[in-house]
């Protein structure tokens, strides 16, 4: 039986996932105050749990939007390491220009990623913000993504307490009964070394936290903590199939909540 979600409810807590696999498109800010370029590390791994890196390959597209323009960026990443608790993988180190005012959208669409232990192949969609001089341009509008989440509050300033509503994605229409994975980025990574930095939460008992598109692609979850909070439409996308095995195409969003002072 499937839940749908209502402005009103938050996420729910299963046990059938453990770990949630998420591709991080990490800065260390947001709200960008002058102009330059912006560092930008590509990791797949457990954020909340701080477990488990995941190997990245070079991703097929790497690229900003700003004021509707796209700008290739894949020639800014240099490959590298991340070193979690558990083991050390490949990932990547971009750079985002930010000059003018506006939103800027980062947008990675990664290789397909084999999962050994599920016997499927994974590709996660990513999608971040930036904003310059507090002038919305973007945010609001869908990048045309095979699968992506259309954020329904601005998603770089969300106030700790309140909630953040989404809207499922597949080739422009609204996907119902999609399974969202929700995660925090309770170890952020550390932009001047290979490493994260000390973890700030521990993951909730009960598994990942998921949540459920309703009939029109909507879901609503109440951000408790200040930080970074990723959400995964898992398998939301076209694709079904990568090299005669289960694809998995994920949507991913990454926004940033501040606690009000």
């Amino acid at each position: 039986m499937k839940h749908f979600l209502l402005a009103a409810t938050a996420a729910i807590a299963l046990p059938a996932i453990a770990q949630a696999h998420f591709l991080l498109e990490y800065t260390q800010d947001t709200m960008i105050d002058r102009p330059g370029d912006v560092p930008v590390k590509l990791v797949f791994w457990h954020p909340f749990e701080a477990g488990h890196v995941m190997t990245l390959e070079k991703p097929e597209e790497f690229y900003v939007i700003h004021n509707g323009e796209k700008t290739d960026l894949l020639g800014t990443l240099q490959e590298t390491t991340f070193e979690g608790p558990e083991n050390t993988a490949k990932a990547f180190l971009g750079s985002v220009p930010v000059k003018r005012s506006g939103d800027y959208v980062v947008v990675t669409v990664p290789a397909p990623y084999y999962e050994e232990s599920e016997d499927i192949y994974i590709q996660q969609i990513t999608k971040a913000y930036l904003n310059r001089n507090e002038l919305p341009t973007d945010w609001d509008q869908p990048q045309g993504l095979a699968t992506e989440i259309l954020p329904l509050n601005k998603p770089y300033n969300i106030i700790a307490g309140s909630t953040f509503t989404g809207r499922v994605l597949s080739e422009g229409n609204p996907v119902a009964g999609v399974e969202i994975e929700i995660e925090y980025m309770a170890a952020e990574p550390d932009l001047a070394g290979n490493g994260a930095k000390n973890a700030t939460a521990s993951p909730l008992p009960g598994g990942a936290l998921v949540a459920i598109s309703n009939e029109n692609g909507y879901f609503t979850f109440g951000v408790p903590k200040a930080g970074y909070w990723g959400f995964a439409a898992l398998g939301s996308g076209p694709k079904t199939e990568h090299e005669g095995k289960e694809l998995s195409q994920d949507a991913v969003i990454w926004i940033r909540a501040w606690d009000l002072e």
